[in-house]
């Protein structure tokens, strides 16, 4: 793994992506997103996880955050942890979900081809972790962040994505809080173009 893709400044602030298996659109269901959300939530009021930005994609996170006990592979560990067994228990109780047989089938089949997972594997493994260190490359990752379900032909204007922090940026705090201090300072609010 490239020395780029690694934790090394404990305190820092990063952008990290990460997908589930085979980028398998599992995020189409309320019920899912929330999970995600929940968990972002958590993470900030008990793991001292700080969030700047942040988007829910049908088969991706982005996020911009930085760990406040200097453990960010940790704390990113915990939360895919997390997050893969309570969404993959939402599949199997939701009885309306017509991709039940198929999506467990797929999880399963990723955790066979991973000698690390004993069962079923749910995110890929890695994070690519990316230190921001000036306020033109955090505003850029922010930007792709915000824009990304625009590239994707979802919404024509990135505060109409339900799990995106453009709507926090717009004084939209409704699906999740984010911190507005420190690293963020010198920047300012997201507007769309």
């Amino acid at each position: 793994m490239s020395r780029n893709y690694k934790f090394h400044n404990k305190s820092g602030l990063y952008f990290v992506s990460f997908a589930t298996v085979y980028w398998i659109d599992v995020f189409t269901r309320e019920k899912y997103l929330s999970i995600l959300a929940q968990s972002i939530d958590y993470c900030r009021k008990e793991k001292s996880m700080e969030v700047y930005a942040y988007c829910f994609m049908p088969s991706h996170i982005h996020l911009v955050f930085r760990s406040g006990n200097d453990d960010p592979s940790g704390l990113i560990r915990d939360f895919k942890k997390y997050t893969a067994k309570k969404v993959i228990q939402a599949i199997e109780n939701n009885p309306q979900e017509s991709r039940k047989e198929w999506l467990l089938w797929m999880f399963e089949k990723a955790g066979k081809n991973n000698v690390t997972v004993t069962n079923r594997q749910f995110w890929q493994q890695h994070n690519k972790p990316i230190e921001l260190w000036t306020d033109k490359v955090i505003q850029q990752k922010i930007d792709y962040i915000h824009t990304n379900p625009v590239g994707s032909g979802f919404v024509s204007d990135p505060v109409d994505w339900k799990y995106s922090s453009a709507r926090n940026y717009q004084d939209d705090h409704t699906i999740l809080e984010i911190d507005s201090d420190g690293f963020l300072l010198g920047l300012t609010k997201y507007v769309s173009s």
